[in-house]
């Protein structure tokens, strides 16, 4: 993708802008132009203030000073409406979609004034059809957005926003739930968009992809513009170095022989839920092992780990750890050393008013380690929080502060921490992983990836249910996919391909998936 020349006002211009909240410095000081037709890769560790600086440009913070202008234009401060009528549109990581309602209804939900009568969806489907058409993004107005497969659906959130005549297009890390497949789509699309004239703001960890991608990279690290680098010439190890200040070694996989198997899903099916359902599932993890589950969120992941550690029932079929069926009660699973990292840490994976020290210790208060005829050993449970810190890394200021006031990343340490810091005779035999470092930046994960190779290196059997293929084929032995709650075969890492794991994902025989690796 080239940058369009001939126009001498930048798409956007940011001067000084600075941001704090209390002690903490989210942006300082920062200078940022996108050219018009540029894509623009902004990137940085999490809590390196990205998430901030697009908040203050979409109105939602105010900056403390600075300021912003589109294509020469002010922007006025601290107003979304604004923004959005300058050309600023965004496609968020989480899409903001109405699964009960149409594509159309969904791209014109907001735009018409409470005041009038009736809504203008012919001339609201005649613009759509007509966006549809100019960039290449072919969809039915009519569809029901809840049946639309994932690549839809983020086809329906960039309509939305051209509908309403975005010319810089913020995209959050895009690529984040979609299969090779779509992503190649949604690859051909950018193209189009910069064509057009469109300026894109490309948010990623996946720097394989914003080498590929981007014309330009922007790094901030602890809310600082360090660095900007043309994409063309810049490698991957440079820019990972830039984001968290120090080289990033990705962990290696050994070879080694599996033990005795620890989890086994015999023939299982579940109630279908708002988690999705196991339609006659089966699935065996043995101790030393990473078995890894490839999916496309909705495909029955959610139940898969509900299952896996004690929070959801089988309606037919039969599970087992270590040769012994549990009730679904997660305190017996726990008791039987199953350790959990669950999908959302904010929701499930703290409790966010309770302190570093309790979260840290509020899956063993059951034991006799933190807690006696009732009463907390705090002694021993902030010794503990205090080993966990240290022995994970876990950045913050101290055990007494609330768990919701951490970083993305540094919460999900405490989680991993949680999981995995007992050793010896209390070690975990089977860890439960449910998307462990999404959203996470790239020393993060590296740091999670050597842990949980660490963890199977030790014996334990680790369950990795993710949607990063890249995670995947780093440190899986072997690989499933799962597709509307069934399994396919759990093979050797060795033997699936990006192509034919996409494929398969999106419930496709992978026959045809040759041509797509070559590609």
């Amino acid at each position: 993708m080239t940058v369009s020349a001939g126009q001498a006002l930048p798409a956007l211009r940011l001067t000084g802008i600075s941001k704090r909240f209390g002690s903490l410095v989210a942006n300082a000081d920062i200078d940022l132009e996108l050219a018009p037709g540029e894509v623009l890769a902004l990137l940085g560790e999490n809590g390196a203030g990205k998430s901030t600086l697009v908040s203050i440009l979409f109105g939602h913070y105010l900056a403390d000073s600075g300021r912003i202008e589109v294509f020469g234009q002010p922007l006025p401060p601290g107003d979304p409406a604004a923004a959005l009528a300058a050309g600023i549109g965004m496609v968020h990581q989480h899409f903001t979609l109405a699964d009960n309602l149409s594509v159309l209804d969904n791209v014109m939900l907001g735009s018409e004034p409470l005041w009038q009568a009736f809504s203008r969806r012919r001339a609201g489907r005649a613009k759509l059809l007509d966006t549809a058409t100019r960039f290449g993004l072919a969809i039915d107005p009519e569809a029901s957005v809840g049946r639309l497969s994932v690549g839809e659906r983020q086809r329906v959130e960039i309509l939305k926003a051209l509908w309403r005549g975005a010319r810089i297009l913020i995209l959050d890390e895009p690529t984040a739930v979609l299969t090779p497949q779509e992503s190649e789509q949604l690859f051909e699309t950018l193209s189009v968009l910069v064509r057009e004239g469109l300026s894109l703001v490309f948010i990623s960890h996946k720097l394989a992809e914003v080498l590929r991608v981007c014309d330009r990279v922007a790094v901030l690290r602890a809310g600082r513009l360090v660095a900007e680098r043309p994409a063309r010439g810049t490698s991957r190890a440079e820019l990972a170095e830039l984001m968290v200040g120090r080289s990033v070694q990705a962990p290696t996989r050994l070879r080694r022989a599996p033990g005795e198997v620890v989890l086994d899903i015999d023939q299982v099916s579940t109630p279908a839920g708002r988690h999705g359902r196991l339609d006659n599932t089966s699935l065996q993890v043995r101790a030393g092992e990473i078995v890894a589950i490839a999916g496309v969120a909705g495909n029955g992941q959610q139940a898969l780990a509900g299952l896996a550690c004690g929070l959801a029932t089988a309606r037919r079929g039969r599970v087992t750890v270590t040769g012994e069926a549990l009730p679904a009660r997660p305190r017996a699973w726990i008791s039987r050393k199953v350790a959990r990292i669950p999908e959302d840490r904010h929701a499930v994976g703290v409790i966010g008013d309770l302190t570093v020290w309790e979260n840290a210790v509020s899956e063993r208060l059951h034991t006799p380690s933190f807690s006696r005829f009732g009463w907390i050993r705090r002694a021993a449970a902030r010794a503990f929080a205090i080993s966990l810190v240290e022995g994970f890394d876990i950045r913050l200021s101290g055990i007494e502060v609330p768990a919701r006031t951490l970083s993305g990343g540094n919460m999900q340490k405490l989680v991993l921490a949680r999981a995995l810091a007992v050793g010896g005779s209390e070690a975990p035999v089977l860890i439960v992983a449910n998307q462990p470092t999404w959203g996470l930046d790239i020393g993060a994960v590296a740091e999670i990836h050597r842990k949980l190779l660490e963890a199977a290196a030790a014996g334990a059997a680790v369950l990795v249910i993710s949607e990063d293929l890249d995670e995947i084929m780093t440190i899986a032995d072997r690989v499933a996919a799962i597709f509307k709650g069934r399994l396919s075969a759990a093979l050797p890492v060795e033997e699936w391909t990006p192509g034919k794991l996409g494929l398969a994902m999106a419930g496709t025989s992978p026959d045809a998936a040759e041509h797509i690796d070559a590609a």
